[in-house]
């Protein structure tokens, strides 16, 4: 069996907006250093010093950096040092999330379009490096719904196994019929869509600006999750994988719960083997009570992963080798998590 580290990040550096066309360089993000002021400290206890600054608003660059991973690792300047870095891990293959565009970033179609587009082609060319181990999810412009097509056709062909999404995206639900066609497209190519932890919306994301990042960036993804099967949005694309990613999974049996009342009372039925039977899968972290959310979820819809390059509450490097190790579950269904519901999910080869 093998171990497919379902949840792993790229840093964006400077070089990745050199991958957008010669026209949208102008869209570029601006890296900026700070020279005076207060210190403001990461989550590793590191003074921040850098901050992108896209459509006259700045976004850290250095808050959430996992500095048990080396620069050139984290930041792609190294392919090979990453797979080196994966080797002593045992993982055989990442999926790569984004790191900026976990938050809101823009309202503008045009930028959206541009940034995602670059981003992008930085990731196909991580891709036909990485000797087939550095997956990927991309970037759809949902702001511009007219050009997802497009995107999702070149990630597709260059590595993608999935499309990021938030919990909030573009100012909407996700619930939202705006996003079906988003979701036929996805469905035609065969690509997961995969909620990770984060926020498209600018009003929540501020409201919570100085909370630790709970309300923010996890509580939305849980709503979503609790929105589409109460929506019935799954059973309108029925060969569509969802993920939820680095939210843990220790709310899923409170979720199945109330979602299980509250379809009671409109005469409806949860179903026995709700993941499942809707095609999710979700990410749990080591520190969850796997036996508890086995028992109440099904063993063939977890996946893990590391959080690779990142240094929050979610974040457990060596993720993989200790759910072989810790023994909370049985192996069979420890060798399911770390491959076989991976490879399902991302239709991996």
């Amino acid at each position: 069996m093998g171990s497919i580290d379902s949840d792993a990040h790229v840093i964006e550096t400077p070089r990745t907006w050199e991958f957008m066309d010669e026209a949208d360089r102008k869209y570029a993000p601006l890296l900026l250093t700070q020279s005076a002021g207060p210190d403001v400290l990461g989550n590793e206890g590191n003074i921040q010093k850098e901050y992108w600054l896209i459509d006259n608003r700045a976004h850290a660059r250095d808050r959430n950096v996992g500095y048990d991973t080396s620069e050139e690792s984290r930041e792609m300047t190294d392919i090979e040092a990453r797979l080196r870095h994966m080797d002593e891990l045992e993982i055989d293959v990442q999926v790569l999330y984004p790191t900026l565009f976990l938050r809101p970033w823009t309202k503008k179609p045009e930028v959206e379009t541009a940034l995602c587009k670059g981003y992008n082609r930085w990731l196909g060319d991580i891709w036909k490096k990485g000797r087939g181990r550095l997956r990927w999810v991309a970037l759809a412009p949902t702001l511009a719904m007219d050009k997802v097509r497009n995107e999702l056709a070149y990630a597709k062909d260059n590595g993608a196994c999935g499309v990021f999404m938030r919990g909030l995206e573009a100012e909407r639900r996700v619930s939202d019929p705006y996003f079906h066609p988003l979701f036929e497209i996805a469905t035609e190519l065969d690509l997961a869509i995969c909620f990770h932890a984060g926020i498209g919306n600018y009003e929540i994301h501020d409201y919570y600006m100085d909370e630790a990042g709970f309300s923010k960036f996890k509580l939305p993804v849980v709503g979503t999750f609790h929105t589409l099967i109460m929506e019935g949005v799954p059973a309108r694309f029925p060969k569509l994988r969802w993920a939820f990613i680095e939210v843990s999974a220790q709310w899923v049996p409170y979720a199945l719960n109330d979602l299980g009342l509250r379809l009671k009372r409109r005469g409806k039925a949860l179903g026995d083997d709700p993941l499942a039977e809707n095609r999710v899968y979700v990410a749990c972290q080591v520190t969850d009570d796997l036996a508890y959310i086995v028992e109440h979820a099904g063993e063939d819809n977890l996946v893990v992963g590391t959080d690779y390059g990142h240094h929050d509450t979610s974040t457990e490097i060596a993720a993989l080798r200790l759910l072989k190790q810790d023994g909370k579950v049985p192996a069979k269904v420890v060798d399911k998590i770390l491959d076989a519901n991976a490879r399902a999910l991302y239709a991996l080869d």
